[in-house]
């Protein structure tokens, strides 16, 4: 008998014909093991990539089915609030409007693409239970399906972006080419947050309301609706700036983009954050790898 759960077991079958020598039948279930199969299952899904985009795109299509403009609803509803929140918190602020719309659209943008990962990512297995149970595929792929969906998803809403700054002549800066690795970091992000918050939420189903109000307290204590500058005065910018990991992840694309220049210590910081995070999502996928077809 095979016992999956021990770290090794050993199975002894005597020949009797023959020589009397035994047979063992050995299951590995250490660590490296596990992050064989682990890091085999991530590239395959690499491997199957355009798997994923047709499902992305069929997840889309399927949203939006028997709609006119489809995912472009999404846009003009993030252009009205925009728009409204723009002129009504730049009179509350005291900021102005040329200067603070362009901030206000990125700063959307881009935490919609956020707290819409998180959200997904929680039940990114636990929506996928039948394709999980049907057939057999790489786990991390539909994980890698919903970064996917939600990569369409923010393609759309740059329009907001780009309308912006046009209206008010926003210029990026030179730095503004940072955004590619910046882009390919919040890729190998919203993946590793996917898997992590995935495999959890499929063990336990109270991981989607608890993150969802975790990414909406996020919001308010993230510099999305106000600048930053404004607590610079009062304190309070070490607490809320300065140890925010969103902050530093919204400002490698913000801030080059708003025409200001590249800082070092924000990429240092939003380096060793997403290095924790790989790291964290590593060790909970190894882990619960094998045991996540029996969750969901």
């Amino acid at each position: 008998m095979i016992a999956p759960d021990q770290g090794k077991a050993d199975l002894d079958i005597s020949q009797t014909a023959g020589s009397q020598r035994p047979i063992s039948i050995t299951a590995s279930d250490d660590w490296r093991g596990r992050s064989i199969m682990a890091w085999k299952d991530i590239t395959e899904a690499l491997r199957l990539w355009p798997l994923v985009w047709t499902l992305s795109l069929l997840d889309i299509r399927l949203r939006y089915r028997g709609s006119l403009i489809g995912p472009f609803w999404l846009t003009m509803s993030t252009a009205v609030m925009v728009g409204a929140i723009g002129f009504l918190y730049s009179r509350l602020f005291h900021q102005n409007v040329a200067s603070y719309l362009p901030f206000l659209s990125i700063s959307i943008v881009l935490w919609t693409f956020i707290s819409t990962i998180t959200a997904e990512g929680s039940v990114c297995f636990t929506q996928s239970e039948g394709m999980i149970r049907a057939m057999r595929m790489p786990l991390s792929l539909h994980a890698a399906r919903v970064v996917m969906r939600n990569i369409l998803v923010l393609g759309h809403n740059i329009v907001v972006i780009a309308l912006v700054f046009a209206i008010f002549r926003t210029i990026p800066s030179m730095a503004a080419f940072s955004v590619l690795p910046a882009c390919a970091l919040w890729v190998i992000d919203a993946m590793a947050m996917t898997l992590m918050l995935g495999t959890i939420g499929a063990r336990f189903r109270d991981i989607p309301p608890i993150v969802g109000s975790i990414v909406q307290i996020a919001f308010y204590l993230t510099p999305v609706m106000w600048n930053p500058v404004m607590l610079s005065h009062r304190g309070l910018s070490t607490i809320f700036v300065n140890w925010n990991p969103f902050y530093a992840l919204l400002e490698i694309m913000r801030g080059p983009l708003l025409g200001q220049p590249l800082e070092p210590r924000i990429w240092g910081v939003a380096l060793v954050y997403s290095v924790v995070l790989i790291i964290l999502a590593g060790i909970v996928f190894m882990r619960a790898r094998p045991r996540i077809a029996y969750w969901v």
